[in-house]
Order: structure tokens, then C-alpha cells, then sequence
């Protein structure tokens, strides 16, 4: 096992806010602590008899961890196992303590292992890293949000951004300072300026000391940040005393780099025109659980000498969004404050999600519960693969000028003219769900058209994609507008970062649909493309 950092996290008390440093414990989990001294006879804690919840005990039939789960047919040899409702001395995991009301930190067996899991795959900088479960990764930044930002204040987010993410934090009056991105995610450079410049460009604001990002297979982008990036940026923050929320679900979604069908092998073109998964190099056949954890991008947590990193993970695309489940890792300051307002607030996450995770993951193993996400991983690079191939069989793909996305998508045929007309670029995902596509809006009659009746450009492009995303939604084709991903730079959610002139960006999801059913969807694209453009 990797070992965690020596170092302990540093002092980070003073990016507190006024909220968080007045609460104070719930006098409710002293009690809880002491009904379980022995021999006590508790007539305190308002508990409900466990003899009285209605479950006797849950058998559940789970895939074996190393499931081909690119195979259509069902797996042959399940593993199965249940939980009693009462403890045996072979059985410590029941329903009578999932039901029952316990700690704010979550099971301390679950924990246990997701502790052992961290510090063998992130590898955290620093030796006093704590472990504390939440309901997912939106509950969680909700909840660094509360400890950490007061109203008003600025935050550091990427220039395309989860829209729940923004939501969460502007009715607080906070605003977003967007930082430019690029196919390899957030730019150093970027960011650093915004910091160099602050106090020119917003004399007598408080500079930001949070910044939040995805940063595997970023949602809307697909974008995937280098370690250089992430080496870069981390010194950054250690220079202006920010901290990193790194939200990051897509983490072991991480893919290989996407290669077009006219590049491949015979064997790869085979395989890609059926239902045959392409066999990319570092694919799970090939791997074991090291070889794994090894071809993944290393976390900020892994590069956080200081604790100024609070990680969100989840199990949300790994195992299920309907389990509500995920935890934080994070410096004993910042655990103890999210733990103090997770008390009076959600307190601990589903106990039934818990036991049922607990007892998957036990069953599986630390290095079973590898070789699930690397199998994992191998199925949605096929789907990644699937819908990149079926957008280059609907439109000619050509090599771009100017443009720093991979390629630039053209009217089918039209590919070798020089006056090829550009529908859209896009850079292809190396982690993550989505692709996404920048459409070139100039060249379009009814964009110019709009643009003579229309006050400004922004109100032309606005006009012109919502018109554009409702004939799609008549070809029966649904695409996420980009404009919702826009920063929130303002009082109010409708005060927003100034869009680029004459674009427009929609994000494809991979990760859902059949292929046969990506097929027909990406062909009813390409149709209303080139209604548009001719």
C-alpha cells in the first residue's frame, strides 16, 4: 500500500466563515455516545425499538467485480449475501443498526474501508486526512459552500460550470469568477492573472479563496486536467491561500485516447463497425488492480501537502445515483466543522445505502472493488468510442485552423472542399460522459438574419439557439444547451458571464442510450445541421 503523506495538514482556520465557527455540537450525539458504555440502561435517547422496523433481513444478488459489463448477456455467477437484522458474531452489519439513528460520520466500517481504499489509490499529501460520508456530491459542496463562503463573496469556478453547483450558492448573493478552460481543463495561467490582477480589477473586493472545479471528464466540457495542469494550479493556490474543492465523480472514468476509425488497425475497424468492444491498450483484460489505480491521473488530494484540498467522491457513477451516497476527504478542521453542521442538518446519509454499500464492498475487497471500476472504465471508453465513430460517419471530420479544439465537423461529402463550411468542433473526452460541441454560427442566413433584427449579438445568438435546440427537440433528438453551464458573475442567476460572440455549445451525453439508439439520434442530428446550413 502507497503510504499517505507524513506531513500534517496546516492551520487553515481563518478561511472559516461567521456561520461555521458559531455552531457548536448537537447535545443530542453526546447521549448517543454514552447509551453504548456497558451496562448502561438508557432512558434518555429517543430512539425507535428496532424490534419494531419491518424488515427482517435484505438478500441482495450483485455482479461479481470482475463482470464483463460491455457483454449484452446477464452475468452468469453472482455473488449473494444478506443482512440479518440482528448481529451474530460472524455478521456485525444489520439492519437494526442501519434503521436505527447513529453517527453524523456514517458507518465506521464503510468508512474503514473507504479510508484504506484512499490511501492506497489518492495518496493524500498529508498523514491526518479524515473520511466523513455525505449524500452525494451535491450535499457535499452545499456543505463547503456553508462552511467556507459568506454572502457576497466571489468564487473561483471554471468558465463552463455545473448549473447545481451555481445554484446552490447564489442565493447567498456570491458571484463566480470564470476562469478560461481549454481541452486539457482549467488553464494555470489563467487563473493566476485573475489573481495577480485582482485588486486592479475589483478594488476593495475581497480576493476569492475558493475554487471549485471538475476535474476528470468535466461536466459539460469532457475535459480531463493534465498532472502538470494540476501541479501548476496547486501551487497557485498555496501562493493566494485558496482551497480546491475538487468535485470530481469521473475520476475512474478515465479513457484512453479516442483514435478515428481511418487511423485504426484492420482489427480496431472490425470491431468498431459492430457491437464488438475495441480492445484500447491498458484495458481491464490486461490489468490488475495496481496497473489500474497506476493509469490514472493522480488527484490534487495526491499533490496536498497542507490540507487545503477537500475532496468530493461519490458512488454515484460507480455504483448507483439512487444510493445517495459519497464521502469527503479532507483536513480534521474542515471535517469537524462539516460534521458539526451535518447534525442540525442531514445528519448521516440513508442507513439502508450505507449497509448495502458496505456489504457490497466487503464482499468485493479492496482490490475486487478496483478491478469493478476498471471494468467499469473499459465500458464507457466503448461508449465514448461509439458516439465520436457515429459522429464521424454523420459529418466529414477535418483537422482545424486556428481552432484549439481536435477537429471540426463539416457536411458529410464536403470534407476535401476548401469552402467547407464548419458546423461544429469538438475535442474528444478523455474521461467523464459527454462531448462537447461548439457551433460556428456566421455562416448560418438565419443567424445573419436575426442579427439585422435583433439589439445586440448576444440577443441574436440567444434567439438562434433556442430556435436551433427546439427544431431538434421536433427531429426528436434531445442535446443540453451550453447556456446553462454559463457562470453566474452577478446578484441574481440571470447576471451572466457575456457569452463568445457568434457560438453556441451543446453537450452529447454518452452515457445512457444504446448504440443503435446513439445511431439514430446522432443521424437526426446531422439532419437538422444541414437544414440549418444550406
Amino acid at each position: 500500500m502507497a503510504p499517505a503523506g507524513t506531513t500534517k495538514a496546516i492551520d487553515l482556520s481563518h478561511h472559516l466563515n461567521r456561520l461555521s465557527l458559531s455552531r457548536v455540537a448537537s447535545p443530542l450525539k453526546d447521549i448517543i455516545k454514552y447509551m453504548h458504555e456497558p451496562g448502561m440502561i438508557s432512558l434518555a435517547g429517543g430512539l425507535p425499538n428496532p424490534t419494531l422496523f419491518p424488515f427482517g433481513e435484505i438478500k441482495a444478488k450483485v455482479y461479481a467485480p470482475e463482470t464483463d459489463l460491455r457483454s449484452s448477456e446477464e452475468p452468469s455467477s453472482p455473488i449473494e449475501f444478506s443482512i440479518p437484522k440482528n448481529a451474530s458474531s460472524s455478521h456485525k452489519n444489520t439492519l437494526s443498526a442501519a434503521l436505527q439513528y447513529g453517527s453524523s460520520y456514517g458507518s465506521a466500517s464503510l468508512s474503514s474501508f473507504i479510508r484504506e481504499f484512499t490511501s492506497h489509490v489518492m495518496t493524500p499529501g498529508y498523514s491526518d486526512f479524515e473520511i466523513l460520508l455525505h449524500s452525494g456530491n451535491t450535499d457535499a459542496w452545499n456543505k463547503v459552500v456553508n462552511i467556507l463562503c459568506e454572502f457576497g463573496d466571489y468564487i473561483l469556478v471554471e468558465e463552463h460550470t455545473y448549473p447545481s453547483s451555481q445554484a446552490l450558492w447564489a442565493p447567498m448573493g456570491c458571484k463566480g469568477v470564470p476562469i478560461p478552460i481549454d481541452k486539457d481543463g482549467l488553464i494555470p495561467e489563467a487563473l493566476e492573472l485573475v489573481l495577480k490582477n485582482w485588486d486592479q480589477t475589483f478594488p476593495g473586493i475581497k480576493r476569492p479563496h475558493l475554487l471549485y472545479l471538475v476535474p476528470v471528464g468535466h461536466n459539460p466540457t469532457g475535459a480531463t486536467l493534465t498532472l502538470e495542469r494540476k501541479k501548476a494550479i496547486y501551487k497557485i493556490c498555496v501562493e493566494y491561500d485558496i482551497i480546491i474543492c475538487e468535485d470530481d465523480p469521473y475520476y475512474f472514468l478515465q479513457f484512453p485516447p479516442y483514435v478515428l476509425q481511418s487511423q485504426r488497425t484492420q482489427e480496431e475497424s472490425r470491431t468498431a463497425s459492430s457491437d464488438i468492444p475495441i480492445e484500447h491498450p491498458n484495458s481491464s483484460s490486461e490489468l490488475d488492480g495496481q496497473a489500474y489505480v497506476d493509469s490514472l491521473i493522480p488527484t490534487f488530494l495526491s499533490l496536498d501537502v497542507q490540507g487545503r484540498v477537500i475532496r468530493l467522491d461519490t458512488f454515484s457513477k460507480t455504483l448507483g445515483p439512487g444510493n445517495r451516497l459519497g464521502y469527503f476527504v479532507c483536513n480534521p478542521l474542515f471535517a469537524e466543522r462539516i460534521l458539526r453542521a451535518t447534525e442540525v442538518t442531514t445528519q448521516a446519509p440513508s442507513g439502508l445505502s450505507q449497509a448495502l454499500i458496505e456489504e457490497l464492498l466487503i464482499s468485493w475487497g479492496q482490490d475486487g472493488y478496483l478491478r469493478w471500476l476498471s471494468g467499469l472504465r473499459d465500458s464507457y471508453t466503448t461508449r465514448r468510442d461509439w458516439m465520436c465513430d457515429l459522429i464521424a460517419k454523420n459529418f466529414d471530420l477535418v483537422s482545424p485552423a486556428n481552432i484549439v479544439d481536435d477537429v471540426v465537423a463539416v457536411q458529410k461529402g464536403h470534407g476535401s472542399t476548401k469552402d467547407a463550411v464548419p458546423y461544429f468542433s469538438l475535442s474528444f473526452p478523455k474521461g467523464g460522459m459527454f462531448v462537447w460541441i461548439k457551433l460556428y454560427l456566421p455562416s448560418t442566413s438565419t443567424y445573419q438574419n436575426m442579427k439585422v433584427t435583433s439589439p445586440s449579438n448576444e440577443k441574436a445568438t440567444a434567439k438562434w439557439a433556442e430556435a436551433f435546440w427546439m427544431d431538434l427537440i421536433k427531429e426528436k433528438v434531445l442535446l443540453t444547451p451550453g447556456s446553462y453551464y454559463t457562470p453566474i458573475i452577478g446578484n441574481g442567476i440571470n447576471e451572466r458571464m457575456p457569452q463568445e460572440s457568434d457560438v453556441i455549445f451543446f453537450r452529447l451525453a454518452f452515457s445512457f442510450e444504446t448504440r443503435e439508439e446513439m445511431k439514430v439520434g446522432i443521424e437526426r442530428m446531422a439532419n437538422v445541421f444541414e437544414r440549418w446550413w444550406t
